[in-house]
């Protein structure tokens, strides 16, 4: 299998996956990822949807992101647009299906499977650098252009903005959205160098000119 091929097959992999993740999370309510987070907050301020808000608020990161580094629009960047929203809706439905009231012990399991999965889908679809989500270019920019801080630092400050914002505005905060907030860069730093990157490299490792 080529690289060219193996880079678009993580790309789709990783956007079904952090979709299938995102209605994980909804199903477990005990709070969202930061970003849904950010999102829900703005969206109270209007008092409109989560929908609306989500593609207002994506669209115009997208903006900034092509003018400060297009690099990171790409393939991966329209299925995630398309393709999170449609995967997260169908995981909830099946959830749904398979464990309509879920007790404690079921929620808390879920929500560990929206954490985990989420990261490793992040992975995938980073590494395979065919263009990220509107969100998930704010850090790598953060780190591998302006180099201000290591990646794993840079998310953990964005999405505690993120959080942040949605606290004051009233969007519901748990402790999933805790969780994601304080780990999700260190435990995606984890999973390219354990995971994504060992796949689409080999054992010869990433190139040189590829190191950030």
């Amino acid at each position: 299998m080529s690289q060219k091929t193996k880079r678009i097959l993580m790309a789709f992999f990783g956007v079904i996956v952090t979709g299938f993740c995102v209605g994980t999370f909804q199903k477990a309510n005990l709070g969202t990822d930061p970003f849904t987070c950010f999102v829900t907050g703005i969206a109270n301020i209007f008092g409109s949807t989560y929908s609306t808000f989500y593609v207002i608020v994506t669209g115009a990161l997208l903006i900034g992101v092509f003018f400060v580094e297009r690099h990171y629009i790409g393939i991966a960047t329209l299925i995630n647009l398309f393709g999170t929203g449609i995967s997260a809706d169908f995981m909830r439905g099946l959830w749904d299906m398979l464990i309509p009231n879920p007790g404690m012990g079921g929620r808390i399991i879920l929500m560990l499977i929206g954490v985990f999965g989420s990261c490793f889908s992040a992975s995938v679809y980073f590494t395979a650098d065919v263009g990220v989500s509107a969100y998930d270019a704010v850090s790598l920019i953060a780190a591998n252009k302006y180099k201000l801080l290591p990646f794993k630092v840079c998310r953990v400050l964005s999405d505690l903005v993120c959080v942040t914002v949605g606290v004051v505005f009233h969007a519901m905060v748990g402790v999933g959205t805790v969780i994601t907030a304080l780990f999700m860069g260190p435990v995606i730093q984890w999973f390219n160098t354990h995971v994504s990157e060992p796949f689409l490299y080999g054992k010869e490792g990433k190139p040189q000119k590829e190191q950030s």
